[in-house]
């Protein structure tokens, strides 16, 4: 069956979706029109975009769009670091209609002209180090590429382009020849919510790109679910930091599109995000909400914190039970003004919080909470607020979504996680093979994740099944489940479990800035490992065991989420 014989909605038995599912534009043009003085996006330690300026730049690129010739469904490649005027690109190519491409800034240039030229992009706006690499010659449909930080042309291969961007200020005056007001802010209303917004290209583990086409009633659908979770706890105006990137369905969704829906302030983090310089921001923003990856905080929390509240006076302090209430509601305070002293909740995603970080917050009774998503479903499946975070879960169901475990007992024994609903993406862009092989006939979308879920609907990850090993009697091993023991361990930074043979071996980075304070060599290093190793078997089953700790002299390479690109060390030994 082809996707395109049969709409979504008939695959998930729905007769007739009201159009409201599709009219994401509609609450960026209210929020607009709405929070018309108030300070909407500020590129960190630099200049802020109130609404009414975001609307005004957001009307000279539709002018720009429409007297070069730029068609509603065409398709418009972002590719730039998070800033207020990558926002306004994106915006601007949704409220006009067309089809947003965002790719990641930091893919290699070959990845970005693949990608490019995959998804039909007429128009590229680049940031200022992709502009340096880039080469236009590999792109030869493009009609332009914008520059981000002024809209100039970097280059044009139009006429009517060209014309159009120097003189646009004069068309913008004579279309507005007194001034510019909310009242003139009108926005493309998509009628169906099958009409494709955006095409995401995945970055995965594996290294091959699929173009994930998320129709209007997506971005829809993720806004209502999320705007009914956050908006009773952040005040009208809140301040948010945008740390992940906006290129990422994860980030652009929950640090950018809900909270520019509900009329907040977000900041961003132009430059390349350490732990140092997002802890700054923290205290120098305090937003009301935190959207991270695990990696981020799980760094905060062992730099900043686990060196103060792992003392033995401490510890001590914390078993006493008089003192011990006093001194986790201290320590609550102070880990919460770590993080800005504002924040109703921490929320992560994009993989699963270190069960030892996990357990220390929730021992302070600190607002933590687990949520997970893919690209193909933009990105909701499951997330609870911290107030029904259940420790080692991912949430429940998100609204407009089901979810299963294919498995004969889900609650108990692994299976693949499958989900349906107003959330699951069209399909894969040009590519009917993967569609078929993610989306099945009646509508689930195969997540590729193994998981579990308890009688309540709180749902348990264990592990990607491509990343699951065989023991060599036939048992599942989840190396993630081994890594996230190894990660809590002396020296660790980070590690990966591989399968050589019939043997397990652990790569570790080691914490060189601790190793250094610590005057430890590498022969040090290698007898901790071995100290860990033996420590970490005794903790598991036999078919589980480490048969050695291999130590890396580099981080491993990530994808934009931080996820470990597992494929490039398969054969490292």
């Amino acid at each position: 069956m082809c996707i395109d014989d049969i709409t979504f909605a008939q695959k998930l038995g729905i007769c007739a979706m009201e159009t409201t599912t599709a009219e994401f534009n509609k609450y960026v043009e209210e929020s607009i029109v709405n929070n018309w003085e108030k300070d909407a996006l500020t590129d960190y330690k630099g200049a802020t975009l109130q609404y009414h300026d975001v609307a005004r730049k957001i009307e000279k690129l539709h002018i720009l769009f429409e007297n070069s010739g730029v068609k509603r469904g065409d398709k418009i490649a972002l590719c730039g670091r998070n800033s207020a005027c990558w926002g306004v690109a994106f915006l601007a190519t949704l409220t006009y209609g067309a089809v947003a491409v965002p790719i990641q800034h930091e893919f290699k240039a070959e990845q970005i002209h693949n990608i490019v030229n995959h998804s039909d992009a007429k128009l590229l706006f680049v940031g200022d180090v992709v502009a340096t690499t880039v080469n236009v010659d590999e792109m030869p449909h493009l009609e332009g590429v914008i520059y981000i930080p002024d809209y100039s042309l970097v280059l044009s291969r139009s006429e009517k382009l060209t014309y159009a961007r120097e003189h646009l200020n004069e068309m913008f005056g004579h279309k507005y020849p007194k001034y510019f007001r909310k009242e003139h802010v009108h926005y493309y209303i998509s009628q169906d919510p099958e009409e494709i917004a955006m095409i995401n290209y995945t970055s995965g583990t594996t290294g091959f790109s699929k173009g994930v086409m998320l129709p209007y009633r997506v971005f829809w659908s993720n806004l209502m679910y999320l705007r009914r979770m956050f908006m009773p706890h952040m005040p009208e105006g809140s301040n948010v930091l945008s740390i992940l990137p906006m290129a990422h369905m994860y980030g652009l969704m929950c640090e950018f599109l809900v909270e520019f829906s509900m009329g907040n302030h977000i900041f961003f983090l132009t430059r390349l995000p350490s732990p140092t310089l997002i802890q700054q921001a923290f205290h120098d923003v305090k937003p009301a909400i935190i959207v991270s990856v695990p990696l981020v905080i799980e760094k905060i929390i062992r730099k900043s914190v686990f060196p103060m509240v792992q003392t033995n006076k401490m510890k001590l302090l914390m078993n006493m039970p008089v003192i011990s209430k006093k001194t986790r509601e201290r320590m609550h305070e102070w880990v919460k003004d770590i993080f800005g002293g504002n924040a109703y909740e921490i929320l992560v995603g994009g993989a699963g919080l270190n069960p030892e970080i996990e357990e220390f917050f929730r021992s302070i009774d600190f607002p933590i909470t687990v949520g997970y998503g893919t690209t193909e479903t933009g990105p909701m499946i499951t997330y609870s607020d911290y107030h029904d975070a259940v420790s080692g879960s991912c949430g429940t169901c998100a609204d407009n979504m089901e979810m299963k475990v294919l498995s004969n007992d889900p609650e108990n024994i692994p299976g693949e996680v499958l989900t349906r609903g107003l959330n699951v993406m069209t399909g894969y862009y040009k590519n009917p093979e993967a569609t078929h092989a993610a989306l099945d006939d009646d509508g689930w979308f195969h997540t590729g994740d193994l998981g579990t879920i308890s009688a309540d609907g709180h749902l348990f990850l264990r592990g990607r099944i491509k990343n699951m090993l065989l023991g060599s009697n036939g048992q599942n091993i989840y190396p993630e489940e081994i890594e996230n023991k190894l990660n809590s361990m002396a020296m660790v930074n980070e590690s990966l479990i591989i399968q050589h043979g019939d043997k397990l071996v652990g790569l570790v980075y080691p914490d060189k800035d601790e190793a250094s304070h610590m005057g430890f060599s590498d022969n040090d290093l290698i007898d901790i490992m071995e100290q860990n190793r033996i420590a970490l078997n005794a903790e598991l089953p036999a078919f589980c065991r480490l048969s050695e700790i291999r130590l890396q002299n580099e981080e491993f390479e990530k994808t934009p989420k931080k996820s470990i690109k597992r494929y490039l060390y398969q054969t490292t030994i």
